[in-house]
């Protein structure tokens, strides 16, 4: 695995296979977080069923956490590279004529995303293993909608978590679509993915602004 990674190429195709991997969670967790709007009772049933599901906790969970830190972790190498590479090559990169401002600052967005996920841990995931294995509470398949809800009872939190899916917005604009151009996807369906992901880069986002947005409406 070592020797594959030395390659610019696999590195970039490790980096956007991860990040579609990336993308397929982020919908499967907005489609869960969207119930809540509509329903109490359904998003505890599927919360519940997440998270003491023995194939999501076992398998599916420990492979997403990888996932996180491989993607990140690849995204600083491959900034490092390319930085080096521009240093030694180039005399002055135009960077404005050669891509959008978006793709040139994709790890600073990427940092924010990190930031974000790193108060979603802090908020949810912690939580929900210490509640489970530290304290050992019995199970509670009701508790779920109020966790979330109460998250969003502060106007700093929300405006943070608001600020974090515009930051997710401008990384998946570009960073999904870029994903299939670095795993070689050239045809005839090449333009309409490209459609795909840049709706899909606004769509899931502004949703989860709605969820947030909804829920600390409701609070007030």
């Amino acid at each position: 695995m070592g020797g594959f990674l030395n390659s610019t190429i696999a590195r970039k195709f490790a980096m956007a296979l991860s990040g579609l991997f990336l993308v397929l969670f982020l919908a499967q967790h907005f489609s869960i977080n969207f119930i809540s709007v509509f329903s109490k009772d359904v998003f505890n049933e599927v919360s519940h069923f997440m998270g003491t599901n023995f194939f999501v906790q076992a398998l599916l969970q420990p492979i997403l956490i990888f996932g996180v830190i491989f993607h990140f972790i690849m995204g600083f190498i491959l900034e490092a590279k390319n930085r080096g590479a521009r240093n030694v090559k180039y005399v002055k990169f135009a960077g404005n004529e050669n891509s959008s401002w978006v793709s040139r600052n994709m790890i600073y967005s990427g940092l924010v995303v990190l930031a974000f996920l790193a108060l979603h841990f802090y908020d949810f995931w912690f939580p929900e293993m210490i509640h489970k294995y530290v304290e050992s509470h019995p199970e509670d398949a009701t508790r779920y909608y109020g966790e979330l809800v109460a998250k969003f009872e502060s106007p700093v939190r929300t405006i943070l978590y608001v600020v974090s899916f515009v930051f997710l917005a401008l990384h998946l604009y570009h960073g999904f679509s870029s994903s299939f151009q670095s795993m070689g996807w050239r045809n005839k369906y090449a333009k309409g993915l490209r459609g795909f992901t840049k709706a899909y880069a606004i769509v899931i986002p502004l949703g989860f602004i709605f969820i947030a947005l909804f829920h600390y409406i409701n609070n007030l």
